[in-house]
């Protein structure tokens, strides 16, 4: 289906009212219904990719749907994904936690310095109906939305990745560097531990690494290997200093909405992106194609010393106050009790 963004959008409120999505004749034989979703992220990243496109694989499958899926920022930018969902002019989008934490507090978790490393080794604690996935879920849909799935785990940390003219190699480097950042926990340790953050999307940091507009990048490894950036970088310093997963998300009310066959559907579907989406990134793709690639391209790889991370641990602390003074002292503390282990 071939169709502008602008003509999407004009048409969303008939399609809406047409399909009330989902329909409300839930006891009534009827046509597949069409649903829209969307996710900026573009094929080229595969680890992220392969989740997203395996659900819409098979949603589409089903005979209660059929999916008109846009990835890439075909219909919608990033910034843009979250206004058309809670508008209706969407039915479902994938997004990076990282962006829309500001906007979604409760997802700060995902992202949590000094919580996501236990998240990335226990994917158990971020499964469909775990604890917190649940305690998650309360928090959104007092804001309307829900997350049906999020890719069963976090993906491994953001590291410091530097280039030979600016290298970071420890703590004590960050200080005085320009470091690029997307979530505000990371702008919020960086600034801590004496950098200056720089918030420049993925798809212009190629460039502000060659410029020299920033010396470093806070980043996942899927966005290194899918911008090419390798080619740009000397040193990965591998401190655990955010995260983030991809959610599938739903307003409340069109979960709330949807027919039994179309529900059953959906949870089948998000069901295998729950188990597959995040390991699939953490255990085959990381580990047997990315980091091979990143040894190949000649890039050094450093570890944190233990005193550094006992220095990330007490960057961090302000980060976590904060954090959970905007979600409520008992949300907050309990998801990270949640996160690192507690029962």
């Amino acid at each position: 289906m071939t169709q502008t963004r602008r003509s999407f959008l004009q048409s969303a409120a008939a399609l809406a009212g047409s399909t009330a999505f989902l329909g409300s004749y839930s006891g009534l034989a009827r046509a597949e219904t069409a649903i829209t979703g969307v996710n900026y992220l573009p094929p080229s990243y595969k680890a992220l990719s392969f989740g997203a496109a395996g659900f819409v694989e098979r949603l589409n499958a089903a005979d209660a749907v059929s999916v008109d899926y846009y990835d890439s920022g075909k219909l919608l930018k990033a910034d843009e994904q979250l206004p058309a969902l809670r508008a209706g002019t969407i039915d479902f989008m994938f997004h990076t936690s990282s962006y829309i934490t500001r906007s979604i507090p409760i997802l700060g978790i995902t992202g949590m310095p000094g919580v996501v490393e236990a998240l990335h080794k226990n994917p158990d604690r971020l499964k469909k109906g775990s604890p917190l996935f649940n305690l998650i879920n309360e928090e959104l849909a007092k804001e309307g939305l829900h997350m049906v799935s999020m890719m069963g785990n976090v993906l491994e940390p953001e590291y410091i990745w530097s280039t030979a003219a600016a290298p970071v190699k420890s703590i004590a480097d960050i200080d005085g560097k320009k470091i690029r950042v997307v979530s505000f926990e990371a702008t919020q340790v960086i600034e801590n531990l004496g950098g200056a953050a720089v918030r420049i999307p993925s798809s212009e940091l190629y460039l502000a690494l060659q410029r020299n507009t920033v010396d470093a990048a806070v980043a996942n490894i899927s966005t290194i290997i899918g911008r090419s950036l390798q080619e740009q970088l000397a040193y990965v310093y591998k401190l655990p200093l955010t995260a983030y997963g991809i959610g599938l998300f739903v307003t409340t009310s069109r979960w709330a909405d949807m027919a039994d066959n179309e529900k059953v559907a959906f949870e089948d579907a998000s069901a295998w992106f729950d188990e597959n989406g995040a390991a699939e990134a953490n255990n085959k793709i990381y580990p047997d194609e990315f980091w091979p690639a990143i040894k190949a391209a000649g890039i050094e790889v450093i570890e944190p010393t233990a005193e550094d991370l006992l220095a990330l641990e007490e960057a961090s602390v302000s980060v976590r106050d904060e954090w959970i003074a905007q979600v409520g002292p008992e949300v907050g503390e309990r998801a990270i009790a949640l996160a690192l282990g507690a029962n």
